[in-house]
């Protein structure tokens, strides 16, 4: 009797919902990581600040970096 309820409850729509989940749970988990790793990798003491506050223009990085 044991045996039936395993068979029965492991079916072919469960073990799908349960893969999908556990690789939407692992791609999830590793952008994070990704994200992590490149906030700490990056240098944003190469970027150029504007001189004059308020004034929104795009200036190249540093040569140094």
């Amino acid at each position: 009797m044991r045996q039936v309820f395993y068979r029965d409850f492991w079916t072919g729509s469960r073990l799908f919902a349960l893969a999908a989940t556990a690789l939407t749970i692992a791609i999830f988990i590793g952008a994070n990581i990704h994200l992590i790793s490149v906030a700490f990798s990056s240098r944003p003491d190469c970027v150029l600040q504007p001189k004059l506050e308020g004034v929104a223009t795009l200036r190249a990085a540093k040569p140094s970096c």
